[in-house]
C-alpha cells in the first residue's frame, strides 16, 4: 500500500496542514508579531489567521511539513511551540501531544477527524486568559519530540532537525489542558506548560 494513501499517511497529511494552522493561530494570539503581519482565511470553515510575512509563513510551513514522514512513521510525540526570554529560559510551551495508531487498517473518515481538529481552532482563541503577557525581547521556535531520533545518515528529512538551545526547567512544569481528541487512527491533546512556582529564577 501507498504509505501516503494510507491511513496513517493521511492522516499525517491532514494533520501536519493543521498544526501549520494552529501554531500560526498560537503565534497570533501571544501578540509577538503586529496583528498586520496576519490576515484573515477561512480553514476547515473556522476563521483563522495565516501570516502575511513570507519568513514568518515559510518557517512555519518549513518546520511543521518537515514532520511530515516522522508522523506517518509514528516517531513524533509532541510538537511545542516555546516562548523564551531573551536568555533562552522557557516562560510558556504549548504543547500538541500526538498518536497516530500504526496498526489502523479501517477506511478513513477524513471529515470525522476535520470535524474533531476544528474544535481546536475554535478552542484556540477561548483559553486566552490562561496565557502569560511575555515581555517584549521574547522569543519563540517550533520544537518536535520524537519517540526515536531518526538517523540523520538515513534521511534527507532527519538533516533539518537539530538539536534545540532552549533551556529545560528543572522542575515538572505547571499543565493546563485546553483541548484533547481522539478519532482513530488519531489522537491529539493540547495543554500549555508554565514554568513551576518553585522553579529556580536564572
Amino acid at each position: 500500500m501507498d504509505r501516503n494513501r494510507s491511513p496513517q499517511g493521511v492522516t499525517a497529511q491532514i494533520l501536519v496542514e493543521f498544526l501549520e494552522v494552529a501554531i500560526t493561530s498560537v503565534v497570533f494570539l501571544k501578540g509577538v508579531y503586529p496583528s498586520g503581519a496576519f490576515e484573515r482565511r477561512r480553514y476547515m470553515n473556522v476563521v483563522v489567521q495565516r501570516a502575511r510575512h513570507p519568513e514568518l509563513q515559510q518557517y512555519i510551513h518549513s518546520s511543521v511539513s518537515g514532520l511530515l514522514p516522522f508522523i506517518q512513521k509514528g516517531l513524533v510525540e509532541r510538537v511545542a511551540v516555546i516562548f523564551s526570554d531573551s536568555n533562552n529560559v522557557p516562560l510558556e510551551r504549548f504543547v500538541f501531544k500526538i498518536n497516530v495508531n500504526q496498526s489502523y487498517g479501517s477506511e478513513l473518515e477524513e471529515a470525522d477527524l476535520e470535524f474533531s481538529l476544528k474544535s481546536f481552532l475554535i478552542k484556540l482563541p477561548l483559553s486566552q486568559s490562561l496565557m502569560k503577557v511575555l515581555p517584549p525581547d521574547c522569543r519563540w521556535e517550533i520544537t518536535a519530540y520524537f519517540r526515536s531520533l531518526p538517523q540523520s545518515g538515513t534521511s534527507k528529512d532527519a538533516e533539518i532537525w537539530v538539536p534545540t538551545d532552549t533551556r529545560q526547567w528543572q522542575q515538572a512544569p505547571l499543565i493546563t489542558p485546553i483541548k484533547s481528541m481522539s478519532s482513530e487512527p488519531l489522537g491529539v491533546q493540547l495543554y500549555l506548560e508554565h514554568p513551576s512556582l518553585s522553579e529556580p529564577k536564572a
